[in-house]
């Protein structure tokens, strides 16, 4: 129709692909069900969480495949007593959408928050291609604080 609105101009917002996966993604984190949390992603994703060298991660190249995420998990996720999302903000683009605030993990009796922006890429199946999560290590230690 002549008068249809593109997709960047009328973005479905509930029902975006990217926007699904990342839901389906932190509920898997908040259930502790790390297989939900993989079934998540497409056979070659990759998890940059966060971006660049970190302790999860030193040559800072991401986690990819069955293998490299499940023990993502199990080094990370798995370790921790609950996780929270709190996104202020978020811009949804292509097949990504971002947000804008903070994860709150509670880990062997502490609290920490990363403060950044986290994305999610799903590829035309729904499935996830790529989660990223920028934000910095020192920053977030610097939170930590017991619970």
């Amino acid at each position: 129709m002549a008068d249809e609105l593109p997709s960047y101009l009328n973005i479905d917002r509930e029902n975006h692909p990217a926007v699904l996966a990342g839901r389906r993604s932190r509920e898997a984190v908040q259930a502790r069900d790390k297989d939900a949390w993989l079934a998540n992603f497409a056979a070659d994703a990759v998890v940059e969480d966060p971006v660049g060298p970190s302790m999860f991660d030193e040559r800072g190249v991401g986690h990819t495949g069955a293998e490299g995420l499940a023990n993502f998990w199990d080094i990370t996720i798995g370790t921790t007593e609950k996780i929270d999302f709190v996104f202020d903000k978020e811009i949804i683009c292509g097949n990504e959408v971002a947000y804008i605030g903070k994860i709150v993990t509670r880990i062997g009796g502490h609290v920490s928050e990363s403060h950044g922006v986290f994305t999610y890429k799903a590829d035309d199946n729904g499935d996830l291609v790529a989660l990223r999560a920028f934000w910095e290590v020192a920053e977030t230690m610097a939170t930590l604080r017991p619970a």
